[in-house]
């Protein structure tokens, strides 16, 4: 961690209170000024009393995770979810807080669908990051529970889980982060119907042969059309987004290219690509006007499979997240390499554990359900 000798001339000593995503409430100082060192490093320099500390945004660059939290993306959700959380009076209650945002009942929605109901952006994203919070009061309420929670000390999600896991650690509270993930869902609708898009899974080969199969596609349609890996979630499965007539080309040449199956996915349109475009500036904005501060363990980004510690830097790489390649193999991988001793998967579905899973065999991953 960088030192915290500076003393900057002009410091506020404005405090202001946010509450956690649980709903505790922690004082934290204003941010008054940013620097940058001579390597390009970015700092965050705070107020607290007459002394200023200042964070560098690698301070959790060598994080040694022995137990992480693993949050679900979009495609987890699943009719039926949320029957377990109105047993936990703590997880019902997230669903009732979330009711006043949305504007309806969400929970009626997890349990009874319909199916395609819940599966629309603008819907699956918040349900599934309601019930993934939820998953962790019911984790809290077992025996033992508060104590896996307290020995947690990384987390990261898939995509929209990356919210779900920085509401865990802190970095906003529930209802603000379920405010940008129901801005982000409506955005990424609206962004999608602009345009003729869609996601499909490649099965059954690595990213450099995916890359070739892409390569291919291109050289058969325009600009509009053109595909990428938009997914690289483990050997053997990447998603890859693009113009519809592309994916159709990455369809048709699949097979040439061994691939053992290919699987077009239920989303509205080529996310994590520059078609989402036109959703950067609304989160962009989104996020200016929400108050982050510094997780209180690392939470793994999609972008760069780092953790950031400055708030600033945080907004950056979200607004940038719906147009960027996901890089959760890289992210499960640095774990395991890290030495990681036990995962747990929150939220619906089991998606993560299987990936995880296909990474390492012998890798321990449990899923706690809502």
């Amino acid at each position: 961690m960088a030192s915290s000798s500076l003393v900057l001339p002009s410091i506020s000593l404005r405090r202001s209170s946010i509450s956690t995503s649980m709903g505790f409430k922690n004082e934290i100082p204003r941010i008054s000024m940013k620097n940058l060192d001579r390597g390009g490093r970015v700092f965050m320099s705070i107020a607290v009393g007459a002394q200023t500390t200042v964070v560098d945004d690698a301070l959790f660059k060598d994080y040694k995770p022995s137990r992480a939290f693993l949050f679900p993306g979009q495609g987890a959700q699943a009719v039926g979810m949320g029957v377990e959380a109105q047993k936990v009076p703590a997880a019902a209650e997230l669903y009732k807080r979330a009711n006043d945002i949305m504007g309806f009942d969400l929970l009626d929605v997890c349990i009874n669908g319909p199916k395609e109901k819940l599966d629309s952006t603008v819907l699956s994203q918040v349900s599934i990051y309601v019930t993934s919070l939820a998953a962790v009061e019911v984790l809290r309420a077992r025996d033992g529970g508060q104590g896996i929670i307290d020995s947690v000390d990384v987390t990261c999600g898939l995509s929209l889980g990356e919210y779900t896991a920085l509401a865990f650690a802190g970095a906003f509270s529930f209802e603000d982060g379920l405010k940008l993930v129901k801005l982000r869902g409506e955005a990424m609708q609206d962004a999608a119907d602009a345009a003729k898009s869609a996601m499909v899974s490649i099965i059954g080969l690595d990213s450099e042969k995916v890359q070739q199969l892409c390569d291919a596609a291109n050289q058969e349609v325009d600009e509009e059309n053109k595909v990428q890996i938009a997914n690289f979630l483990c050997p053997g499965n990447y998603a890859v987004s693009g113009g519809l007539k592309g994916i159709e080309a990455v369809e048709a040449k699949a097979k040439s290219f061994k691939a053992r199956m290919t699987v077009r996915l239920a989303v509205a349109g080529a996310f994590h690509t520059s078609f989402m475009d036109p959703a950067v500036s609304r989160l962009e904005a989104a996020l200016a006007s929400t108050e982050l501060r510094t997780p209180r363990i690392p939470v793994i980004s999609n972008v760069d499979a780092k953790p950031h510690a400055d708030p600033d830097t945080i907004k950056e790489i979200l607004a940038r997240q719906v147009t960027s390649p996901v890089q959760w193999e890289t992210t499960v991988k640095t774990l395991l390499t890290k030495g990681v001793e036990k995962c747990f998967e929150l939220g619906p579905g089991k998606v993560i554990a299987g990936i995880v899973k296909r990474m390492d065999k012998s890798a321990d991953i449990e899923n706690i359900g809502a």
